[in-house]
Formats: C-alpha cells, structure tokens, sequence
C-alpha cells in the first residue's frame, strides 16, 4: 500500500510544481514543517493513516491543523497524501520528508544547479566518512537547543559560500532531524533521490589514481548498457584499493580492485 500512496505523492508533487507558479523551496520548507509536526505527534499520525477513517475526514483534519500555517498548495498535497492507503504511519513521515528533500531538488534543477547539489552532496559524504570526529559532532543524536545551534553553525561555517544554497538547506536539516539514520545513510539517501530526479542511478567508483576523461566516459557508457540507464558516477581515490576500480550501484558492488583479489586467494588458502 505504501508504495502505491508514495507513487502517488510523487506524482503529485511533480504536477503541483509543473502547472503552478508555486516556487519548490518555499513547498519544501512547507513539507519540512510537516514532517517535524508527525515526528512529533505519533497519535495524529496514526490518526492520518487509520484505514478505518474515511479519506475525506482525515482531508479535512488537515486543513484545520494547517490552514494558515502552511502555503494552500502544500495543505492540498498532504490533504491528498492523507487520503492514501499507507502501511505504517511512520511511512507517511518518511514520505513527507521525501517530498520536502526532493521539492529542494526540484528547485535547483530549476536553478540549472541540480548537478553542482549532487556533486557537492556525494563529496560532503565522503568527507563525513572520513572523519569520525565531524561524524560525531553533527550525527550524534543528543538534540537539545544548544547543540542543535551548534550544529547549524558548523554547517555554516563548513558549507556556507562554497555550496549550493540547496545543498545547505538539505544537509542543515539531515542534522537537525536525521530521524534515527546516519548522516552517512542519510546523505547518500539524499544522493540517490538526487539521481532519481535525473532519471540515472549513483555508481559510487572508487580507484586507485583518478580516472582520465576518457576513461570515465568508457564506464560510463560500459554500466549504462550494463543497466539500461544513464549512471552518475561519484568518483572517490583511495591508493590503498592496490590498483584496479571498485564500482557500487546500490548494494551490488563490482570491483576488480588487486586488494580484493588478495583478500579472495587468501579466503581461499585460509577455506
């Protein structure tokens, strides 16, 4: 039932910002202040997503909660979001939030700067990823007022005038309200509904040297055969791969890196 109401969303979300002069960042700060709002209230999610109330009630619930609190086009989105079928409640939060990350999307593609947002996101991760100490400072899940201010002041000052404003906004929230995920899963959550809003996949590739123009371009036509579709590639260096590339698309990896091979023939020796 979920994915049919989150197909559903998605497509509305797509035609509200295609046939209106809504602008999506301002819908994005709208679907943000939702999800917080059913984070919060466990009983009014769960009242917005009983299958035994009828759709039209649970419509009007909405309007009463949020007439005035949020723009008219984003209380009929969620209106509508709540007349759908969903499986868990927790599932309309999560798709809420889908809806607001993926509005700021929106508004960068608008912007021409949706690929700079994609780039940005991926090499932040991999900054996160390498240092434990950042990882901690703002994935913790402490969050009261002081730290939250401090969270948002280190994203300032570590993205601030060399991001996208988009790529701020997305990653300020992620901080704020990571929701139980790791700022890692997080990030590349976010990554991947960045390709998604291009129609490619996200190949993280990972390489002993950096990869040549034409190199890049050989993979890249290579896994789009290989996967009837355009790839991104976020490409990483790390010398201790002992030469070849490693390539994860979602949770299938293909790597032909020599330290795997080693790691191979000595699983093999050891069996």
């Amino acid at each position: 039932m979920s994915r049919d109401a989150l197909a559903a969303s998605r497509e509305r979300l797509n035609t509200l910002v295609d046939s209106t002069g809504v602008a999506a960042g301002t819908l994005a700060d709208d679907l943000a202040k939702v999800t917080s709002l059913l984070d919060r209230e466990v009983s009014l999610r769960r009242v917005l997503t009983d299958p035994s109330q009828p759709g039209q009630g649970k419509a009007d619930l909405v309007g009463r909660l949020l007439g005035g609190q949020i723009g008219g086009e984003s209380v009929d989105l969620v209106s509508g979001m709540v007349r759908s079928r969903w499986s868990a409640s927790r599932d309309l939060v999560d798709a809420v939030e889908e809806l607001a990350d993926t509005a700021d999307l929106i508004a960068a593609e608008q912007a021409g700067n949706l690929d700079a947002v994609e780039d940005e996101l991926f090499r932040f991760g991999r900054i996160v990823a390498g240092s434990p100490e950042l990882r901690t400072t703002l994935g913790g899940k402490e969050s009261d007022d002081a730290l939250r201010t401090a969270r948002t002041a280190l994203v300032e000052r570590l993205l601030g005038g060399r991001a996208q404003p988009v790529t701020q906004r997305l990653v300020s929230r992620l901080v704020l309200h990571p929701r139980g995920r790791s700022l890692e899963a997080g990030l590349e959550s976010l990554s991947r509904l960045a390709a998604d809003r291009r129609n490619r996949s996200v190949a993280v590739v990972v390489s002993a040297v950096p990869l040549s123009d034409e190199q890049k371009r050989r993979l890249g036509s290579a896994l789009a055969r290989t996967y009837g579709r355009d790839i991104q590639l976020n490409l990483d260096v790390d010398p201790s791969v002992l030469g070849g590339i490693s390539v994860r698309i979602g949770d299938e990896v293909i790597s032909g890196t020599i330290a795997d091979r080693l790691d191979d023939v000595r699983r093999r020796m050891a069996g």
